[in-house]
């Protein structure tokens, strides 16, 4: 298991969005722990530190936006990266208001997102 300073934690509901971030992660020596549903990810939060998690908004069940606010009840230090591939002013500006340390519009540029991963490790606050 690689150390927890390199596991990125990426909940999509979208199978191929999660298999292309986990590979596009690991050509940066990074590692991702995947999920498609948003309660097996917050179980996941209660029992390992989660440093960073790469969150859809668009889920079965429960917003991106819901899953980053009980994240930061289990886990408060966890820095968060948002997606979505529906454009709302709304969403990108609650998420950032909410702490979040990026906001990408599907489908995004992968040395930017890279560079706010590296950022969001990197910088704790």
């Amino acid at each position: 298991m690689p150390p927890a300073s390199n596991i990125i934690c990426l909940l999509d509901d979208e199978p191929s969005v999660l298999k292309a971030l986990g590979r596009l992660l690991a050509s940066e020596g990074l590692h991702a722990e995947k999920f498609s549903e948003p309660a097996r990810f917050l179980d996941y939060a209660r029992n390992h530190p989660v440093k960073l998690a790469v969150i859809d908004i668009r889920m079965p069940g429960m917003t991106g936006l819901e899953v980053m606010a009980k994240l930061r009840v289990v886990s408060p230090d966890a820095r968060v990266i948002i997606m979505t591939g529906e454009s709302n002013p709304v969403h990108q500006s609650t998420a950032m208001a909410r702490g979040a340390r990026a906001f990408f519009l599907k489908p995004f540029d992968d040395e930017t997102f890279l560079a706010a991963v590296r950022d969001a490790l990197s910088n704790p606050g």
